[in-house]
């Protein structure tokens, strides 16, 4: 007589936050926000003429049904960094958790979209996409770090699933596009030297700029970070640094490293909270 005809719709998160950026007498002003459900966005003050917008998701994480969206307007002249207020973390999901970046940068403006690394628990699912669409001159410095597991808790990911999907364009047109696809099938031949090289923690960045090429020779000549591996590339206006690593503190040194030389800018206030600076 206690059985439910159908078991109760489980609540699930929905988070959206949105801010536009003007330059107002030569300086980065918030023209407009919005957040709402699970979503925030903190303007912490910052020394210097680049602000940081911080966002933040109070659900603690992502599951199943969980839709997280955060938006940028980046006006023409604005140099903007953006991050989150920690790593987002991915929890075990029947059915996939949904994140969206979405950004556009005017004429002149700059955007660096620098979020803090995503967790993949055991048995996660997580589908993102990370849209840009710059002005003819614009600048974009995108990057994402992946962690597989609770490393600390001797947590070994076998059941994940993460698709990426990562998009800039310039005037409407594609300059750079990819897609990850990670699943069960492709961790259990994580070893292989074409895949994961048996890296438990990877991360790319991606710059987009005129000349960005030119940086490409200054990421080769970095020291070593002990245990990461460093591929890197640069062509026709695009730089791309992708690092492999045993674990997510190593992946974090690797990354800090390029973003400070690509952004030739201190690291966001909130990453000194991982011991970096």
């Amino acid at each position: 007589m206690f059985d439910l005809p159908s078991p109760p719709a489980m609540q699930r998160s929905k988070g959206r936050a949105f801010a536009a950026f003007t330059l107002r007498q030569g300086a980065p002003h918030l023209a407009d926000l919005a957040q709402q459900g699970s979503a925030k966005l903190m303007l912490p003050r910052v020394a210097g003429p680049v602000p940081e917008a911080v966002f933040l998701n109070t659900s603690g994480g992502l599951t199943g049904g969980d839709l997280l969206s955060y938006g940028l307007q980046v006006g023409a002249g604005v140099h903007l960094c953006a991050t989150t207020q920690t790593a987002e973390r991915a929890y075990r999901a029947e059915g996939p958790a949904e994140a969206r970046f979405a950004a556009t940068v005017g004429a002149g403006g700059r955007l660096d979209w620098l979020p803090q690394e995503t967790i993949l628990f055991q048995s996660s699912n997580l589908s993102r996409r990370t849209e840009i669409d710059l002005a003819h001159d614009a600048t974009a410095l995108l990057c994402e770090s992946v962690v597989l597991g609770r490393l600390a808790m001797g947590e070994v990911v076998t059941q994940t699933r993460l698709t990426d999907h990562r998009m800039i364009r310039r005037d409407g047109r594609p300059v750079w596009a990819e897609m990850l696809a990670l699943d069960p099938e492709v961790l259990a031949r994580a070893a292989n030297p074409v895949l994961l090289d048996g890296a438990l923690a990877f991360g790319v960045a991606a710059l987009v700029m005129q000349g960005a090429e030119d940086a490409a020779a200054a990421l080769r000549a970095l020291p070593a970070v002990a245990g990461a591996g460093l591929a890197v590339s640069g062509w026709d206006g695009r730089c791309l640094a992708r690092v492999l690593a045993p674990d997510g503190l190593t992946l974090r040194k690797a990354m800090a490293q390029i973003i400070k030389t690509l952004s030739a800018r201190p690291l966001p206030r909130v990453w000194a909270s991982g011991g970096l600076s």
